[in-house]
Formats: structure tokens, sequence, C-alpha cells
């Protein structure tokens, strides 16, 4: 493809799931109509409040089996809309195995791919280990009707292996479905260090790799259901960054935003004819890359 229209959806949630996925749906078909994107990219869990705030079996819940009535409901809303769909879904797996997993969904409505967040944090108010065994299934990019989608999520942003070896793997352009955001005691000048940080790491991924980036994040104040802290400002920020980390859409802090954004598929070749990164790896020099670390 020459060119390909993006749709992100930065949306705050609430503890009505079906709401949610009502609210998400008509979201999406007003952008279809208004704008016509070819591919929709979503936020993570974007059916649910961020549930990791606490640890709680309850929790657990939430999740979903693949297929089940949440894929049936997404599948349905590809077809209806004749889009490439990335869903950020919590994934039952079986009793007591759990996956954080990006599902993508075909224009036809069938599952074109799914990949299970890799890197799971856990940190006071992220505790994801919890609930999340560790992806299993490797950064394979996921084959659409749009290109090659090199689809990660969240946590994994800050990793440049990620990033890379679904480069390497022939992935046409990264995707983080995300939900970060500060905890109140941070001073100011904190907040705007890990903001900056967090888009600066991921316009490098576009940079190292010659492709394009689409970041979604989730906005608005979530609080923290055991009140040991004061909840989550989400900070939003989604953005598109072309493949020399230029910025092609730069989302606000703390406003729902819907968006589709233009991206040119042809630049990504021409960068990586200016900067030959993947020809000029040593190869030969990276066998410590594999160690935990290196005395």
């Amino acid at each position: 493809m020459k060119t390909l229209k993006v749709g992100i959806l930065q949306l705050s949630k609430t503890s009505d799931i079906n709401a949610n996925r009502i609210r998400l749906a008509d979201k999406i078909r007003e952008l279809v109509k208004t704008q016509s994107p070819q591919l929709i990219v979503n936020q993570e869990l974007h059916d649910s409040l961020y549930f990791c705030q606490t640890e709680a079996t309850d929790n657990c819940n939430l999740a979903v089996t693949i297929p089940s009535d949440a894929t049936d409901f997404y599948s349905q809303l590809a077809k209806e809309t004749g889009t490439v769909i990335v869903t950020s879904l919590f994934e039952r797996r079986a009793p007591g195995l759990y996956h954080n997993t990006a599902v993508v969904f075909e224009r036809d409505g069938s599952i074109a791919g799914m990949y299970r967040k890799m890197h799971i944090p856990d940190d006071p108010a992220y505790y994801e280990k919890f609930y999340f065994t560790p992806g299993d299934i490797g950064f394979e990019p996921i084959n659409t009707s749009v290109g090659k989608l090199g689809v990660l999520v969240c946590w994994d942003q800050w990793y440049p292996e990620a990033a890379r070896l679904m480069a390497l793997k022939g992935a046409e352009v990264l995707i983080y479905p995300t939900a970060i955001g500060w905890e109140s005691t941070d001073s100011d000048d904190e907040k705007m260090r890990q903001l900056d940080a967090w888009m600066t790491v991921q316009r490098g991924h576009a940079v190292a790799n010659g492709l394009p980036v689409i970041t979604v994040n989730r906005v608005g104040h979530e609080p923290d259901p055991s009140g040991n802290t004061n909840g989550i400002t989400f900070w939003g920020n989604s953005f598109v960054a072309g493949p020399q980390g230029e910025l092609l859409y730069h989302a606000s802090c703390d406003d729902e935003e819907t968006a589709a954004i233009e991206i040119d598929m042809l630049r990504s070749e021409h960068v990586r004819r200016w900067w030959p990164f993947l020809r000029d790896r040593r190869i030969d020099a990276y066998s410590g890359i594999t160690k935990r670390f290196l005395d």
C-alpha cells in the first residue's frame, strides 16, 4: 500500500464493560463514516477500567476466552465497518492462566492474528505480574490486508529488542496499545520527564528501524479501589510518528480524541536507503544481547 489511513481512539473508561464496548463501537463507526480509516487502533485493555492498580483475584473474572462473545463483538464491528481493528483484551487461556493479548481483526471479521504481551511490569499501581503470564507467541508480525502489523503492548514500548525483532521479521508498522499515566505524588518536573522519555524511546524505535509507530493511550483519572494511592491520571498523548521519528499526529494530555492520520508507507523504503541501519548492523558481535548482564 502506498498510503495507510489509521484511526486512533484516545478515550476514558468506566466500570461498565458493555457500555464501554458500545461507546467504542459508536466512536469507530463515526470515525469510519467521517474520515474513512483503513486501520483502527485501540488503547490497552479498552473494555474496562485499568484493574491492575490492585491485586485482587476477583478481577480475573474480567478475562475472556478467545474466541468468545467479546471477540464476536469486535469481529462483527470489523466486518460492518470494513476496517482492520487492533483490540487489547484480558485473555483467559485456561483456569488460572491469563494473558494481556492484542487481537487483530481483518476487515471481513476473521481473526488475522494475536500477540500476547511479552514484557510484564510489576510496579506500584501497575501490578500486572499478578494477572498476566508473559506471552509465548514471540514477536511475530500479523499479516493483514493493510500490511504486516508489528503489534506490541504498552510496557513492550521500552524495549528496543522487541521493536527490532518485529522489524527484522518484516513488520511494516509498529503498534502499541497503551495504558500509562501519572501518580499524583510525582512532582510536575518528574511527570514531564516520564512523558518525554516515553515519547522519545518510541520515536527512537521509529528511527532505529525506519518504520512508522502508532501509539494509542487512554486518558482520564481512574481511582485506586484500595485507596492506597490517589489513582492514575492517564496522560493521553497518543501519537503517530513517521520512520524518522517525525510526529504526524500528537493528541492532547487531558482530552478524549479520535482522529484518522494518513501514513506514507513508501517512505520507509526511502528512509532505510538513506539511513541503512539494518545493513550496517554487526550481527557477528551481538551475542551478549541474550545475557541478563555482562560482568
